[in-house]
């Protein structure tokens, strides 16, 4: 398919207008300080065989325990001091004491980040690229995180969890989170490994997770709590009722750090932060009402801030150039295979998962979003938004604290 020539780039080229070269994004640190880091430095100061300890900074402890706050990111953190008084006495424990934060991956989501979590991959081997993505085999967009429409979650991500390879290795191994957890496919192929003990509250999630660390001379315990990051899609980072939320969870940690037994590190993170969007044109564009955007588009996958674009087979140049010319200034707009080249989803990228990438790839730059009013009318409501590459996105805590 070829585009009219009204769609494609014309003077914009030749003016002022340049778009965003590609090397001036901030891609996360696979391998060396990214979230997918974390388990297999913990498992391997633990004896777990096939486990290597690539965040350097971090002490081995024979108890282990991540606290993944979803939503708290580096940046808002550092900004409320007030709100989360524990945590701020205990920045610059973070990243073995450098001070330092981490990164996740790309997109900086909720599904990706939990899957390189748990897998110790970057998305590019786990295969979960985006909150959607398209299944190569169906053509269908796949939303990773509510696992629909169905497909078989261990074909989709084949790889054992480092929770599966301490659990053989003799290591007590221990999930505390919602019961609503418990039977899902993201929790099944990012997160299994052990026992899964679901607890309602947040205190009862604290308190068993310090049962479970002194269940067993070595013991890894992962536990989670959600609703910094609900409360934040829902009303944004600058509301109170997302202060209340982070000043709730500044007292969990406290509340755990008490509990632990001799011989335990605990590391507070997250799986991505947050950016408030304003309600206006110019820093909401709807994909839906934008022919321009939609020309030679067949699915738009992702999420605003970190879009799949899939093009109708032979306009994928075009659909690169028109979305370059459009949204260049304030996206940084790749192919698929510039996008793989630059490292977004890591080093390498599995067969498997070269086609669930977007045509073009679009990361936001600008305080700005790409909704889908039509197709996307919850997710193009929300105030705060993440996915892209972004310090507010990428950056989280590894704060410590050992007993």
């Amino acid at each position: 398919m070829v585009l009219p020539d009204s769609a494609l780039p014309g003077d914009a080229w030749h003016g002022d207008f340049h778009p965003l070269a590609l090397d001036t994004a901030a891609v996360p640190a696979y391998g060396s300080g990214s979230l997918a880091d974390l388990l297999p430095t913990i498992t391997a100061g633990q004896g777990v065989p096939g486990t290597h300890p690539t965040l350097t900074e971090l002490e081995p402890a024979d108890r282990n325990c991540v606290f993944l706050i979803d939503g708290l990111g580096w940046e808002q953190l550092k900004a409320h001091p007030a709100e989360a008084p524990f945590l701020t006495s205990l920045l610059g424990s973070s990243r073995g004491g450098t001070g330092a934060p981490i990164t996740v991956g790309f997109p900086s989501t909720t599904a990706t980040s939990l899957a390189s979590f748990g897998t110790g991959l970057p998305p590019g081997s786990h295969g979960l690229p985006g909150y959607t993505a398209r299944n190569p085999e169906t053509g269908e967009l796949m939303n990773q995180l509510r696992w629909t429409p169905w497909t078989s979650p261990h074909v989709w991500q084949p790889y054992p969890t480092v929770f599966q390879l301490a659990d053989e290795a003799g290591v007590h191994t221990a999930q505390v989170s919602s019961p609503a957890f418990q039977g899902t496919p993201l929790t099944k192929i990012a997160l299994s490994g052990g026992t899964f003990h679901g607890r309602l509250s947040g205190e009862e999630r604290m308190d068993f997770a310090a049962q479970q660390l002194a269940a067993a001379d070595r013991s890894l315990v992962y536990t989670y709590y959600s609703e910094v990051d609900g409360k934040g899609h829902r009303f944004g980072v600058d509301s109170d009722a997302w202060r209340g939320q982070l000043m709730y969870v500044d007292r969990l940690v406290q509340r755990l750090a008490e509990l632990l037994p001799p011989r335990t590190a605990l590391y507070v993170t997250a799986d991505h932060g947050m950016i408030d969007i304003p309600f206006d044109e110019e820093s909401r564009i709807d994909f839906d009402e934008d022919w321009e955007l939609r020309a030679g588009v067949a699915l738009l996958g992702g999420e605003g801030r970190a879009r799949h674009v899939y093009a109708v087979p032979g306009a994928e140049s075009d659909v690169l150039a028109v979305w370059r010319e459009v949204l260049g200034d304030r996206f940084w707009v790749a192919s698929r295979d510039e996008a793989i080249a630059a490292g977004w989803f890591g080093g390498r990228v599995d067969e498997r998962v070269y086609g669930r990438i977007g045509d073009v790839v679009a990361a936001a730059h600008a305080d700005v979003v790409i909704t889908a009013s039509v197709n996307e009318p919850r997710e193009s409501a929300m105030v705060g938004m993440h996915g892209s590459m972004t310090p507010v996105e990428q950056l989280v805590p590894l704060i410590e604290v050992r007993s």
